[in-house]
């Protein structure tokens, strides 16, 4: 392949490859038919690369937001306000998109058949078993054996005795910087062969499925669509009411960030330009903003809690497992708590999901149909995490009498 070419390819955005091979995969499912099935190998490899990654990704992630949290004496108040909105949201936002997938059935008649070796439901797990299972008698066996709820315990655990060290522990906190970095740059690596993966699995699901596949993927989007919008227009302003803000200006002002945001699929990249619009357009104190919002881009992700509870209605239904009570509520405590470990950067949805759908039993290799339909769910779920991220600064704000209310009442 010549340079030129190479040039070309690489401007091809990720999403864009990935409908590509999402399209030549069921026109290849559709019209070469039974052998397009040997095509399902591309699939089991980038579904291997994204379990390979899932465990030093979350250990890594969680252990530096959870440090990054340096001056805890001076900012205690702000930081456990501003953790304990977004822990409630992201749990209600759970609930309520499990609900609604639910309501609607979405996955219902897809039929998905369970692979060699996968993992299947047990109805036998307790909540109570579940809590006890959730503290790592042995970190490295956790490591080991993929148990990521363990690892996500220990992590939290190690993140604060680095903070409460204290500069004895910045060495540490360094290397796990550098950890962070790395694995970022392997998860993108990894990413990379996402388009193959999907070409293959979507020539295999088509071929036994024919194209109906498409009708229950257009109807999981509308449901998580339906459910962030609900959050970021009614959910948002109630919230705001609660505090005495008028939502009106919220809406308004937050516009230019949630238009930015859904179209690079990035709570990271989003920052700087929420940093400014909160600060300048709606005046929030710096000291808060500055501390918020960062916070919110690693901990914050109520749009990922919808877009992983629909998908786990979707895995349920697609494959005729019927999932307990305990079960569903631990997608809702898992969802949270692996969302603290989910970067702001496009995809990362697709790694963090073999987590809480392995809490449950349910087969990982949902996701490479669900990879599909990752790009537009992933704009949507970061402009609902940028959206809750602002939001929970102006409450703060307001809360700690910190909050410019002539600035955020203008036009």
């Amino acid at each position: 392949m010549t340079s030129a070419k190479r040039f070309r390819l690489s401007r091809i955005a990720m999403w864009q490859q990935i409908l590509i091979a999402m399209i030549l995969g069921m026109a290849a499912g559709h019209f070469i038919g039974e052998p397009a099935k040997m095509l399902q190998p591309l699939g089991d490899v980038f579904m291997s690369l994204i379990r390979m990654c899932v465990v030093p990704l979350v250990f890594v992630s969680v252990v530096c937001g959870i440090s990054s949290l340096t001056d805890l004496a001076a900012m205690r108040r702000i930081a456990w306000k501003s953790i304990a909105i977004y822990m409630v949201s992201m749990a209600i936002m759970a609930v309520l998109a499990m609900g609604a997938a639910s309501f609607f059935q979405v996955g219902s008649g897809l039929h998905l058949t369970v692979g060699t070796g996968a993992e299947v439901a047990s109805g036998s797990t307790t909540i109570k078993d579940a809590l006890l299972s959730a503290i790592p008698s042995n970190p490295f066996k956790a490591f080991a054996d993929g148990a990521l709820l363990p690892t996500i315990v220990f992590a939290i655990l190690f993140g604060l005795a680095i903070n409460f060290t204290g500069n004895a522990a910045a060495p540490v906190r360094k290397l796990f910087d550098s950890m962070s970095a790395v694995v970022f740059k392997l998860i993108g690596m990894v990413l990379k062969f996402a388009p193959f993966g999907v070409f293959g699995l979507m020539a295999h699901v088509t071929a036994d499925h024919g194209f109906s596949v498409l009708g229950h993927l257009g109807a999981l989007v509308g449901v998580a669509y339906a459910v962030m919008l609900f959050f970021i227009v009614v959910v948002c302003s109630l919230m705001l009411l609660a505090f005495r803000i008028n939502p009106l200006p919220f809406l308004r002002k937050a516009l230019p960030v949630q238009l930015f945001a859904y179209s690079s699929a990035s709570s990271a990249a989003t920052l700087p330009l929420n940093l400014e619009t909160t600060q300048q357009r709606l005046g929030v104190d710096k000291r808060v903003a500055s501390f918020v919002l960062p916070l919110g881009s690693t901990v914050n992700m109520a749009g990922l809690a919808v877009y992983l509870g629909s998908v786990v209605i979707f895995a349920s239904n697609a494959y005729g497992i019927e999932l307990s009570l305990s079960q569903l509520v631990m997608v809702v405590v898992t969802t949270t708590l692996v969302s603290i470990g989910a970067a702001g950067v496009p995809g990362a949805a697709l790694v963090v999901m073999g987590l809480v759908l392995s809490s449950v039993g349910l087969p990982l290799e949902v996701i490479t149909v669900i990879a599909a339909v990752d790009r537009l769910l992933d704009m949507l779920a970061t402009t609902t995490n940028v959206t809750g991220d602002t939001v929970t600064a102006v409450m703060v704000a307001k809360s700690e009498g910190a909050l410019d209310e002539k600035c955020y009442q203008s036009a």
